[in-house]
């Protein structure tokens, strides 16, 4: 339980208290005094703000180098790398840039570290030994590394859909660079191929020497028979948002990510995202081991079963880690604050999902009293290492009982932040089942249509890019204000506790700060700007409504589907696919064909092909 909620529940003791005549507790800490004036109003501590609002969580920032001799975690919150001598405790820390955002950790040939910065369009090469920087151009927002030590080169998945190849000579320019989806998340080295994850979608793309995609591997749809609701029907669940992707000994990766339920939802009950157990809610966790297929030990990856993978417990499964020995996983779950440690055969043989709990052989660790864990790793003696964003420092878990070793505390500023606390965890609400971030990860959307009883499919929406000054809020512009979101969606559909005024602004205030992804080159500038002119043509109307800073009139309008809805900004849209309220358009080119509206949403009808073309790529620079 976090500190406001704890001073919600105080509260509420003082006001029993008072009718017993009696005193239930001492309440001492200035942070967590309340006051409860006469009239039956209550407040609790005002919300606690970073002076540096923290990004959100993105996860698996932490690497432990192949002798288990050193840790190098990315501080994301504070644009550092600490490098952690794991048998002296002793840290060593070296700055980045103001905003870089480190990410993923990649070890290269020995004593060396590659380091994604996320908004620093870079990769940081360290030498681990004098602890040297240099820094090298890649893309606008990289993702996953991988170092392939057969030739030396070092592949970079970009967020933009780049697939960036560079040599050891850190003073040459790229090897090879590739345009495959947007998205792309991790990067696996695998004989002669590259596996490569896309983030929402949680698929996997096998990319040849060539660079050709040969392949494309997704997680299964689960279905299970316990019904959620007592419905009677029996429910599939649709993997994405695959937060980490890593290679397994013995070949094969695992994927860890969520999966939401397809079937519809009763949002006209209170509570309809949520239950009393995983079968009951619409979204968990899970892991996909793909191994390839027997007898062909080059062959690519492929899921084990139809019916394994489900985790059953904890919320936001942002990292995991394989053991120096190979045969167990950690899950290191943010929103819960939890590491779920598990043999690896038994999530290719087990579904938690019938009991929504660890089995025998699982252990669940609590790691909520040391802080935000964000990256788990192990060490050389099997202790689990959970990197923790506040306070900065890595926790270590003894391998035999689980409980803390030591605390390495990694010296830096605050970044508690209850608007980042509240978006992720939880703890905020009763039901420990979702958070914010899991429809919406690292403060974006899940990228897929969700169905609703009462109006059918929706397409989540981003909260990047400053969107509560688009208002009214929802597809339907019903809800008018973050507030009434707040109310609608945390507390009633959610489960969570109802907020005060003074903390709804301060989460408001955070989520607004949350920024679009960096946008990656165009392929053809000349298409470009032969699509600015035909958006920007009277005729067409394109910028009839989608106009101003965030190419958006905040009206609610019908373009020819059927009733009105709100016209939503442009800006990010490259990143944002599906299309449409109800996500029927897969593409932008999709968008101009039959589920578009027609005329009445952009008069698009009589435009080439090639014309739709230039628009696309105007669209796509947003």
């Amino acid at each position: 339980m976090n500190a406001r909620t704890g001073a919600r529940l105080a509260a509420l003791a003082a006001v029993f208290a008072t009718v017993a005549g009696c005193t239930l507790y001492d309440y001492s800490d200035p942070l967590e005094e309340f006051e409860y004036p006469e009239g039956g109003s209550w407040t609790g501590p005002p919300p606690r703000v970073s002076a540096v609002p923290p990004p959100a969580v993105s996860g698996g920032t932490l690497l432990v180098t192949a002798d288990k001799t050193l840790a190098v975690a990315a501080d994301p919150d504070r644009d550092r790398i600490s490098i952690i001598d794991l048998f002296t405790d002793e840290v060593h820390i070296l700055p980045l840039e103001k905003g870089d955002e480190p990410g993923r950790v990649a070890e290269g040939t020995p004593g060396v570290a590659h380091v994604a910065l996320r908004r620093g369009g870079a990769v940081v090469t360290i030498d681990l030994a004098t602890r040297e920087m240099l820094r090298r151009p890649v893309c606008p927002a990289p993702r996953g590394l991988a170092h392939d030590a057969s030739t030396g080169l070092l592949h970079v998945a970009c967020a933009g859909g780049e697939l960036v190849t560079l040599s050891s000579d850190v003073e040459a320019p790229p090897v090879r660079e590739l345009r495959l989806d947007r998205d792309l998340r991790d990067v696996i080295v695998q004989g002669d191929s590259l596996l490569v994850s896309r983030f929402r979608s949680a698929e996997l793309l096998v990319v040849t020497k060539d660079g050709t995609v040969a392949e494309r591997i997704k997680p299964p749809v689960f279905f299970h028979s316990a019904p959620r609701g007592n419905s009677g029907v029996e429910l599939g669940f649709m993997p994405g948002v695959a937060w980490r992707t890593l290679s397994l000994p013995g070949g094969g990766v695992a994927m860890v990510h969520q999966r939401g339920v397809v079937d519809p939802i009763d949002d006209t009950q209170p509570g309809s995202y949520y239950g009393k157990n995983c079968q009951q809610r619409i979204l968990h966790s899970a892991v996909t081991v793909m191994r390839p297929r027997p007898g062909e030990p080059g062959s690519p990856p492929t899921p084990s079963r139809s019916d394994v993978g489900g985790i059953g417990t904890g919320v936001l499964p942002v990292d995991i880690a394989v053991s120096p020995d190979g045969l167990n996983a950690a899950i290191l779950q943010a929103g819960s604050q939890s590491v779920l440690e598990t043999p690896l055969v038994t999530l290719e043989r087990r579904d938690a999902f019938d009991t929504c709990s660890a089995s025998a052989d699982q252990r669940v660790l609590d790691v909520s009293k040391s802080g935000d864990p964000i990256a788990v790793g192990y060490d050389a003696e099997g202790n689990l290492l959970v990197q923790l964003r506040q306070p900065p420092g890595i926790v270590r878990l003894a391998a035999l009982s689980g409980k803390p070793i030591n605390l390495i505390e990694i010296p830096g500023e605050s970044r508690l932040d209850d608007a980042h606390h509240f978006f992720h965890h939880g703890d905020w609400s009763q039901t420990l089942t979702l958070a914010c971030a899991s429809c919406h990860p690292e403060g974006h959307e899940d990228g897929r249509g969700w169905h609703f009883a009462s109006t059918g499919w929706r397409r989540t929406q981003t909260v990047a890019g400053g969107v509560l000054a688009t208002a009214p809020l929802h597809w339907g512009g019903e809800l008018a204000d973050f507030g009434a979101l707040v109310e609608e969606v945390f507390r009633r559909r959610m489960g969570g506790f109802s907020q005060l005024p003074e903390d709804v602004a301060a989460y408001a205030a955070w989520i607004d700060k949350i920024e679009h992804l960096p946008r990656s080159k165009p392929a053809d500038e000349a298409a470009v700007a032969r699509g600015e002119v035909l958006f920007n043509d009277p005729t067409l109307a394109c910028a009839t409504c989608h106009s101003g800073e965030r190419l958006t009139n905040g009206e609610t309008m019908d373009v020819g589907t059927g009733k009105p809805y709100q016209v939503p900004s442009l800006r990010g849209l490259a990143a944002r696919a599906p299309y449409m309220h109800d996500g029927c358009a897969a593409t932008l080119h999709d968008r101009f064909g039959p589920c578009g509206g027609g005329d009445l949403h952009g008069v698009t009808s009589a435009l080439t092909p090639a014309q739709i073309d230039d628009l696309v790529a105007y669209l796509e620079t947003l």
